[in-house]
């Protein structure tokens, strides 16, 4: 199964992702329950009612939160708040899954704040995301997620839409999106873009919850049968577009798994193959999954060479460089595109043949336990027992098909 969470529009926020999920079908009684207990482990907060209500945003009906609180403090200090969430969790009976998520998600945001402000775990305070309705977003979600099994799907989202201009907090204006937001999404292999309004779109809460979900990010969705959609309000309205955020689930229609890669391509006519082969061995180590040289003819009838580089977006830039300074070229055409792959994982372990022992690593490809090992290696080994490659490869085959079966 495979669940989309989809803030391409309207960003996330930890009570849009709450209702979308109460939206969806998760049990408000268990959510409303567990909640409750999760007051009494936070000092100077009580909730008066809490409820979820339908309404309408532009003309989709969507799930929001009915939340009155009698707050008595105006900041805390984040460990308070990751004490009464542990607490919680523990007390609610939250399966592990479920408790890791709603602990994972506080400490993302918790170490968000201590990298901006620039000071420690133990004595950050929060502000905006300190009072119980934090604790209602991120606990109520831990309990629906439970409640829904979804913590056993894969869990995709789009780009996130983090909206543009200025934004006010506690310590006085910022621009959007503010420091906390990319500390979160930093390193996480989410996209971010700034969205259709000036406005906050994403809060540190919802982007917290977010990176602990997501297992990948893709501008498309995979190729699913939809079963359920939920729609979560927030508490803005905009002109522009609805304010909910939208979550999918359903079943994938294809075993194979789908991503996104970056293709770089240029033509060079006046480069010897000297320096395209030393070329293409270090683009291979800057993490580059392919290259490919291609002769062909270009303007005024030249033999020319189409290099064709494919990487994800964290070796890109450093692929660019390379590029550029070891082939001289004047221009790099660059464009996203969605592939299918045959799901696959990598297997490091240790052999023993002819009593000495190697390391090596292997791909296991698909669900039929088919593997390819490492021609690294295989050439490694096939040097230190004297032997051709075909049969040192023969021999390690062997050895790893025993492993597996």
């Amino acid at each position: 199964m495979v669940t989309v969470i989809d803030p391409q529009i309207a960003g996330i926020s930890g009570d849009m992702l709450l209702c979308a999920l109460v939206n969806i079908g998760a049990n408000k009684s268990k959510i409303i329950d567990g909640v409750y207990l999760a007051q009494d482990y936070l000092k100077n907060s009580k909730i008066k009612n809490i409820d979820f209500t339908n309404v309408q945003k532009h003309g989709i009906q969507a799930t929001q939160i009915v939340l009155d609180i009698d707050e008595r403090v105006d900041e805390r200090k984040g460990t308070d708040v990751r004490k009464c969430i542990s607490l919680a969790s523990d007390k609610i009976g939250l399966a592990e899954k479920a408790k890791s998520f709603a602990t994972s998600t506080i400490d993302t945001l918790l170490a968000a704040e201590t990298r901006v402000h620039g000071t420690t775990i133990e004595s950050v305070h929060l502000h905006e995301a300190s009072g119980l309705d934090t604790v209602v977003d991120i606990v109520g979600s831990a309990i629906a997620l439970n409640d829904l099994g979804y913590f056993d799907d894969e869990i995709i989202t789009t780009p996130v839409a983090v909206g543009g201009g200025t934004l006010s907090f506690s310590h006085g204006v910022t621009t959007n999106p503010g420091g906390a937001i990319l500390e979160i999404f930093k390193n996480s292999k989410i996209a971010i873009s700034g969205g259709k309004v000036k406005d906050e779109l994403t809060t540190p809460t919802g982007a917290s919850m977010l990176v602990n979900l997501a297992t990948k990010c893709s501008e498309f969705y995979p190729q699913l049968k939809v079963n359920t959609v939920g729609y979560g309000a927030g508490t803005k309205n905009f002109d522009e577009f609805p304010n909910v955020l939208k979550i999918v689930h359903g079943e994938k229609t294809t075993n194979y798994e789908r991503d996104s890669v970056i293709i770089l391509e240029t033509n060079v006519d006046d480069v010897s193959g000297e320096i395209l082969g030393n070329m293409l061995e270090k683009i291979m180590k800057k993490g580059a999954k392919d290259v490919t040289i291609t002769p062909a003819i270009t303007k005024k009838s030249r033999p020319t060479n189409l290099i064709s580089v494919i990487c994800d977006t964290d070796s890109m830039n450093s692929v660019l460089d390379l590029l550029f300074s070891e082939t001289g070229t004047l221009g790099i055409r660059i464009r996203a595109s969605e592939r299918f792959i045959v799901p696959r994982s990598i297997v490091k372990t240790t052999i023993t043949i002819q009593e000495k022992k190697f390391p090596i690593r292997y791909k296991i490809i698909g669900k039929d336990k088919n593997f390819k090992i490492e021609s690294d290696d295989i050439k490694l080994i096939a040097e230190s027992i004297n032997k051709s490659y075909k049969q040192t490869e023969e021999l390690i085959r062997n050895v790893i098909k025993k492993e597996l079966s």
